[in-house]
């Protein structure tokens, strides 16, 4: 049974940092595109980052840019995401996903092309 696990999301104060972590069991990380997306309340889920399964490409959304950080860690089967300056809007529960993929460089940003889910970890910046 695969499953994905994020953790790291907690309350941080506007302009912190959080490191938010996705362990994997049940599935090498290694075979899939990774990305993190976020849901805040009354809004639809978006893309925030994705990253290749070689680790070279990366996507970020507009608004994280020169921000957020996704990276990898295979032999952890583990991903991250490094958020600095943070900002109220910021504020949503962050999901990690994985695709399987034949494709090492390639990243992908839309949510329907995942095939596997976190439950979430909840990131909350005060203002």
């Amino acid at each position: 049974q695969v499953q994905l696990a994020e953790s790291g999301g907690q309350l941080v104060q506007a302009g912190g940092s959080l490191r938010l972590s996705c362990a994997a069991s049940g599935l090498s990380l290694s075979t899939c595109v990774m990305g993190w997306f976020r849901q805040a309340p009354g809004k639809e889920r978006e893309s925030v980052a994705a990253i290749s399964r070689s680790g070279a490409s990366t996507f970020y959304v507009d608004s994280v840019k020169g921000r957020f950080a996704i990276s990898r860690d295979n032999a952890k089967n583990t991903v991250y995401l490094q958020m600095n300056s943070l900002k109220p809007e910021d504020t949503a529960l962050y999901y990690c996903a994985a695709k399987r993929s034949y494709d090492y460089s390639n990243t992908e940003a839309r949510p329907g092309e995942y095939d596997y889910w976190g439950q979430g970890t909840q990131v909350t910046v005060s203002s």
